[in-house]
């Protein structure tokens, strides 16, 4: 249970039966009266966003919120399958709660699944993954400009830009957090 006084950002309560993570939060004392606390609130489950002001005496539920470690089997139709590593069941995440999180997606990748009273509601994947290239431009000789790239397409068909020298077939490591290149992996 907390009470207004631990509210901060990115603390994560239940309203009203969802789960909710603070985004913004900022404390008033107006010059009489009781304290207020302005928050902004995400519900983690619909991604909607609201302002509410809470005053000092106000209790929360702590959100039931638990992350499992799964790995990634297969995608069928827009709902993806995970498998818990210790019991080994399957759960689906929609598409929508993927996100941009779908084109990091590599069978037998081991990503920590979020779960709200036992239904997965959001996934993190780990920082950097290694994913081969599909398709490149081939690099032109004295093509050596600082600071140039090409398009490349990955196994999962994701686009990114790589340097010149990156080449169809090679695998390449991925900044799952910006989407950016890091380095090319050896092998």
């Amino acid at each position: 249970m907390y009470l207004s006084g631990d509210l901060r950002k990115g603390l994560k309560i239940e309203i009203d039966g969802d789960p909710y993570v603070i985004t913004h939060f900022e404390f008033v004392k107006p010059g009489k009266g009781q304290a207020l606390y302005k928050c902004r609130l995400k519900n983690m489950i619909t991604g909607a966003q609201f302002d509410r002001t809470f005053r000092s005496n106000e209790k929360f539920n702590e959100a039931n919120l638990e992350e499992r470690e799964m790995e990634y089997l297969y995608v069928e139709g827009n709902r993806y399958c995970f498998m818990n590593t210790s019991t080994y069941e399957q759960d689906f995440l929609d598409e929508e709660r993927i996100a941009e999180s779908k084109y990091f997606l590599k069978e037998n990748i081991k990503c920590n699944v979020l779960f709200f009273d036992n239904n997965p509601i959001g996934l993190s994947l780990p920082n950097f993954i290694d994913l081969r290239v599909k398709g490149t431009e081939p690099w032109a000789k004295g093509d050596t400009a600082a600071g140039s790239t090409k398009p490349a397409t990955l196994e999962t068909g994701y686009v990114l830009q790589v340097p010149p020298f990156i080449e169809t077939g090679e695998l390449i490591r991925i900044d799952t957090r910006t989407g950016e290149y890091v380095e090319r992996v050896k092998g």
